[in-house]
């Protein structure tokens, strides 16, 4: 069965750099386009970045294109997604997907492969 798995999260200041990992397990086939989600308590799940199937195209929300870049190693098998100068604002859980293509969208994720569980990122002030 194919699955995600989310790494890389934790407890950092603010100004603080993390770095999170998606792995997708159960398939070798780089045939997903791949995406950052995340959700503070209380708000819905909003777009962070995505990466096309190759990684030539990515794309990153306005609110953190300056300070975060997705990734993907070789094998297309995983995704990254670093993040500098961390602020408080950035606190959520980190969620990521993948797709058949490259998509900005989340009703275009999660129909592949079950969401999993995340990886909570927080930063104090």
């Amino acid at each position: 069965q194919v699955r995600l798995v989310e790494t890389g999260g934790g407890l950092v200041q603010a100004g603080g750099s993390l770095r999170l990992s998606c792995a997708i397990s159960g398939s070798t086939e780089r045939k997903y386009g791949m995406a950052w989600f995340r959700q503070s308590p209380g708000e819905v799940r909003v777009f962070v970045a995505a990466i096309s199937r190759s990684g030539s195209t990515s794309s990153t929300a306005a609110s953190v294109e300056d300070r975060f870049t997705i990734s993907r190693d070789d094998a297309g098998n995983t995704a990254y997604l670093q993040m500098n100068s961390l602020k408080p604002e950035d606190t959520a859980v980190y969620y990521c997907n993948a797709a058949p293509f490259y998509s900005t969208y989340y009703s275009n994720y999660g129909k592949l492969i079950p969401w999993g569980q995340g990886t909570q990122v927080t930063v104090s002030s």
